[in-house]
């Protein structure tokens, strides 16, 4: 198992050291192509605790693509919220077997939590923050807990929220990477026909964003890829990739 992370920048209060180290980061290697980033940051920058996080949703074969190329033994962190499509979890374990990755790593949401939080199962029907946060960021946090940093497949183009999305993030004392956060719907679409990536088969039914099924909808032509998530709602994000997961992460339970 991992040693607890250290901190980045010994020389300074763990958090403002990070987010230095980041920026720092961002400077000098965020202009790089999504591979290098890939490569500089598992072999070098934090070659002693990086892993991936994915949804094995519309675009996740991109970065995990990548990632097998650079090593196929890194840990890809999966979150079973419990309300997934079934052909998440196939395309899941589909792509697991394409590319050849070994360490997939599952988390859930806690049982204890759920049977006091959403015994019926029913809680996104009346509070989507609350069930993101007892299905998805209290877990996701667990999940990355162990690690110094990790990659997403997040883009700016997905959403005003990720508009200005640097390459390298500090979130508490860990950075997140995003290796494509420059990409655009074309180079995505190229680099899926260039090595004949399988593509998630909700995605022809009009699912452009992937979620869990009660949340998510095919996006109406025109729309923004992500509009089909929480519709209806003013929602656009479940909280990993906002403050929610950073004060999981910092809270004093991890």
């Amino acid at each position: 198992m991992l040693a607890k992370p250290r901190p980045l920048d010994q020389a300074a209060p763990a958090e403002g050291g990070v987010a230095a180290q980041a920026a720092a980061f961002d400077a000098l290697y965020g202009h790089l192509d999504a591979r290098a980033v890939i490569e500089r940051s598992a072999r070098e920058l934090f070659a002693d605790g990086i892993a991936a996080v994915s949804s094995f949703g519309a675009d996740s074969a991109v970065l995990l693509h990548m990632i097998a190329a650079v090593d196929r033994h890194m840990p890809v962190i999966f979150l079973d919220t419990g309300k997934h499509f079934e052909e998440t979890l196939d395309y899941r374990d589909a792509l697991a077997a394409d590319f050849g990755l070994t360490n997939i790593q599952v988390v859930s949401p806690e049982a204890a939590a759920l049977a006091r939080i959403d015994p019926t199962g029913r809680l996104h029907e009346t509070d989507t923050d609350a069930c993101c946060d007892v299905r998805k960021v209290e877990p996701m946090a667990r999940g990355v807990e162990p690690y110094r940093a990790w990659f997403t497949g997040r883009k700016r183009f997905q959403a005003s929220t990720r508009a200005a999305l640097p390459v390298f993030e500090a979130v508490g004392s860990r950075i997140r990477i995003n290796p494509l956060a420059r990409w655009t719907t074309a180079d995505q679409a190229d680099y899926m026909r260039q090595h004949a990536l399988r593509e998630n088969p909700l995605v022809a039914y009009g699912y452009l964003s992937i979620g869990c099924f009660p949340c998510t909808q095919p996006v109406q032509p025109g729309e923004d890829a992500r509009s089909g998530r929480w519709a209806g709602h003013a929602k656009t994000e479940c909280g990993i990739h906002l403050s929610g997961l950073e004060k999981s992460l910092t809270d004093a339970s991890l």
